[in-house]
């Protein structure tokens, strides 16, 4: 097997860990989202949004970016195989969390009245706030678990945690909206971030490390690197949470409170339903990425086969979902939300741009260019604002389904020039081929989903979905040796 084929399993290995595991986490997230859509309406859904944006800002604010910053740390470690040296790290991750998460509650508690105020126009709502000021410290404690898990490969532990957590979170807290209907969202997100942390800090026990002493100076030193970048991190996460909140805001105030429902509804099948790949493919990457982040050509090298599988597996799933999307939204809510069906076909446009973008921003995180990452964000949430109050203001959910597209097409511009001239990146010719074709079929599909009516935009577009998925079959069997693979585990079977 050479060298390349070896580093193209190994994302498809984790990407099938991590894809089952989104594919089961996404299955729970469905019905808890069912339920809301059916118990609590667009309405429900939108207060709900509107708690978890505020909540995930303060977070942004307060969490110092630890969730990331401190997984480079963790991997450079853990690739030098210094035993000591990761348990420092480790301890010293440990104390940070605790540090981060009682600030991020603090502040919440405190400014409890005022967020009520500016995002629901009234104090009804300093209760629920204060309330879940309590999961920022629960969230980030179970961050600190997690960074362990990621950062040493401990990929099997961290997709059980994850399978587990999601698990016990639906058993538990869907009842709470049956019984409860709206009243039951802030003690469903109280007991789901219990669980989260309880269910970390099990699997995080695991991973086993030389018992160190290290001082508050030591901690200081050892943590001043992680809180730098993790600084910029957490300001350009902070400036994106920002962004998405005043969107929210705005179109509470130009549409209500539902059309915030709707937004929430049709950017969670997006970025959480078919972007799923992101969060199954990130949890290996960038720790990889990290390791041979000394090397320009070896990030390069690494930038495209993630580049590569990211497309081939994610074109089809857009046109699987641009295809029969009317039927996924009633599926996976009600048909009071058909309103979002516009919106997700332009934004599902702008996936296969997220998806390239996405691998090559990566690098400026291994490379630890904190300053040149948190401007790159600035800028690119800058014009991704701009672009979604002026595509709500003149097209409403439609719009923002266009600023979507239009903001991560300049975003993959954007940091591809970066890439190319701070560290030499440029697309290998196979990229280059996949993305273009797949992007064809994508806009194929587009049109005649929207212009050709039913049943023919059916028949048509399925038939741009199976050459989507022949295609990425024999992409990914040139790269894998899929073929060998499965005549490998049949005889296996056989023989069984």
């Amino acid at each position: 097997m050479s060298d390349q084929q070896a580093s193209y399993r190994q994302i498809m290995k984790a990407t099938s860990i991590f894809g089952g595991v989104q594919v089961f986490t996404i299955i729970i997230s469905i019905i808890r989202s069912k339920f809301i859509a059916v118990l609590l309406g667009p309405a429900g859904m939108g207060i709900a949004g509107l708690l978890t944006t505020t909540t995930g800002l303060i977070g942004g604010l307060t969490n110092f970016g630890l969730g990331t910053s401190s997984v480079r740390n963790v991997a450079m470690a853990n690739g030098a195989g210094n035993e000591i040296r990761i348990a420092i790290i480790l301890t010293v991750i440990r104390r940070l969390v605790w540090i981060t998460g009682a600030t991020g509650a603090v502040v919440m508690l405190t400014l409890s009245p005022w967020l009520s105020q500016f995002t629901f126009g009234n104090r009804d709502y300093t209760w629920a706030f204060i309330w879940i000021s309590v999961t920022l410290l629960f969230t980030q404690l179970s961050t600190g678990q997690l960074v362990v898990l990621q950062g040493m490969r401990k990929l099997q532990y961290l997709a059980k945690a994850s399978l587990t957590g999601s698990s016990l979170g639906l058993i538990i807290t869907v009842p709470l909206y049956y019984r409860f209907g709206i009243d039951g969202i802030v003690p469903s997100i109280i007991i789901a971030s219990v669980i989260s942390v309880l269910v970390a800090w099990y699997f995080g026990k695991k991973v086993k490390t030389v018992p160190v002493k290290v001082s508050r100076i030591r901690t200081f030193a050892e943590g001043k690197n992680m809180l730098t970048l993790g600084f910029m991190i957490s300001m350009s996460g902070l400036i994106s949470l920002g962004a998405t909140y005043l969107v929210s805001i705005f179109i509470r105030n130009t549409g209500g409170v539902s059309q915030v429902g709707l937004y929430t509804a049709g950017f969670t099948i997006i970025n959480g339903y078919v972007g799923l790949i992101f969060t199954a493919m990130g949890t290996d990457y960038y720790p990889r990425l990290s390791a041979v982040a000394h090397s320009n050509k070896l990030c390069k090298q690494t930038i495209n086969q993630q580049a590569e599988i990211s497309l081939l597996i994610m074109a089809p799933i857009i046109l699987l979902f641009m295809v029969f999307i009317q039927w996924v939204v009633i599926i996976l809510y009600s048909d009071k939300f058909i309103a979002v069906d516009a919106m997700i076909h332009w934004a599902a446009l702008g996936m296969l741009f997220k998806a390239v973008s996405w691998a090559i921003a990566f690098i400026l995180l291994a490379k630890g260019a904190s300053k040149l990452f948190f401007w790159s964000e600035l800028i690119g949430n800058f014009y991704a604002l701009g672009l979604n109050i002026l595509g709500y203001h003149f097209m409403g959910l439609t719009g923002l389904g266009i600023s979507f597209m239009i903001g991560y097409f300049l975003y993959v511009i954007q940091v591809f020039i970066i890439g190319k001239l701070k560290y030499q990146f440029s697309f290998d010719p196979a990229c280059f081929r996949i993305f273009t074709l797949q992007f064809l079929l994508t806009i194929c599909c587009f049109i005649v989903v929207k212009y050709l009516g039913k049943p023919y935009s059916y028949i048509t577009g399925i038939g741009f979905l199976a050459i989507s998925i022949w295609y990425s079959y024999n992409e990914l069997d040139k790269r894998l040796g899929l073929k060998a693979i499965i005549t490998g585990f049949k005889e296996r079977r056989f023989r069984q």
